[in-house]
């Protein structure tokens, strides 16, 4: 094993003659203190090296306004921040992320850096990267990460793009252009928190539980936007789990609104696959209301203007879906809006009536024998 005690000031003064002084930066430099290894801290370690790698030393430097000028391959030379000088003495190796000074014999990494320049412990100087670093507490921004970890992991899951298949929907287009993304679990976390963003802000945000666990496990992930941002998710289970799930907070207005609110004529169904089905058979003067209660924003939305709403909930064994569509028509024609019920087979659903064979021929057959 190598000696690490530091080296004495007239073994210094001797390796000056023979190396140059960005080398012996390199060879003298002062490490932060290590965290042991094993359970809780190599997870505390693995923090530390993503911190710095986020923010390399050179950048954070610049940040506060120092100027170094080239000092070789990857080394820049400038004045100490440490220490009052007038002769450049302060090193950085950008490859390496460190720095030495020859002027009052520091170095060492980032957070070395903070310690010494802001009089912090190794533990606070961590806390004040950490914040100092941390994107935006942007809940749509977080989301969108999300999304977009969602819709890599699709492909790499042949269970999920089955169960597309599964549920009629097997148009690649589409599927892009709907961002729909796969969660299969117990990666999330890892990939937001390499982004910078904080336990405590993504358990916030819901997309980690308590214990912190992705909140979505092996689901099918739908975005839902409103006013062009990501304001919730919805999560359909491929497994056993509950088949519906959102994050807290609300769902935002009719699922993809800006694109049918000028229509004369509205199709408005239930679910996300519903929705899925039907544009998929050229159907898009269309809309989900993402369950059979509508919320204000939702109903105020389809009073708006002049239009024909045609309503085609389920219809399932319990009724449910056709007593809230029951509902919903009287409450529209309170309003003053055209309301015709589309009354697909028993049993039936949009989705389902696409997957067990039907078309866009009977589907249209059916919107021209609505009902009021």
């Amino acid at each position: 094993m190598a000696d690490s005690r530091p080296a004495s000031p007239l073994a210094l003064a001797s390796l000056r003659k023979f190396l140059s002084p960005t080398i012996l930066a390199w060879e003298c430099w002062r490490p932060s203190p290590t965290l042991g290894s094993g359970g809780k801290n190599s997870a505390v370690g693995e923090d530390v090296e993503k911190l710095k790698h986020r923010l390399p030393l050179l950048d954070y430097l610049r940040q506060q306004n120092w100027t170094g000028r080239p000092a070789g391959r990857s080394e820049f030379v400038g004045l100490c921040p440490l220490h009052v000088e007038t002769r450049p003495s302060f090193y950085v190796n950008a490859r390496k992320n460190l720095f030495y000074c020859h002027g009052c014999g520091q170095g060492g990494d980032l957070i070395r850096f903070i310690q010494l320049v802001r009089h912090l412990s190794f533990r606070q100087s961590l806390a004040y990267l950490e914040q100092s670093t941390a994107p935006a507490a942007d809940s749509a921004a977080v989301l969108a990460q999300a999304v977009a970890f969602y819709q890599q992991q699709l492909d790499h899951y042949p269970e999920a793009l089955g169960y597309l298949h599964q549920r009629g929907l097997h148009d690649p287009t589409l599927i892009k252009e709907l961002r729909i993304g796969y969660a299969p679990g117990a990666s999330l976390r890892r990939h937001l928190t390499a982004q910078g963003y904080s336990f405590d802000l993504l358990r916030q945000f819901g997309l980690l539980n308590a214990q912190g666990a992705d909140a979505f496990y092996q689901r099918i992930v739908f975005p839902l936007r409103q006013d062009e941002h990501i304001v919730n998710l919805y999560g359909r289970s491929i497994g056993a789990a509950f088949a519906h799930r959102f994050l807290p907070g609300s769902k935002g207005g009719l699922y993809a609104w800006e694109k049918v609110r000028q229509c004369s004529e509205v199709i408005l169904v239930e679910g996300l696959f519903d929705y899925a089905v039907l544009w998929q058979a050229g159907f898009h003067n269309l809309t989900c209301s993402l369950g059979t209660h509508l919320n204000p924003d939702q109903f105020r939305q389809l009073c708006e203007g002049s239009r024909v709403v045609y309503l085609t909930f389920d219809v399932d064994a319990n009724q449910s879906g056709q007593q809230a569509a029951q509902q919903l028509v009287h409450r529209l024609g309170a309003q003053g809006v055209t309301v015709r019920r589309v009354l697909l087979p028993e049993g039936h659903d949009p989705n389902s009536f696409f997957v067990q064979g039907g078309d866009t021929r009977q589907f249209r057959s059916l919107l021209e024998a609505a009902q009021p």
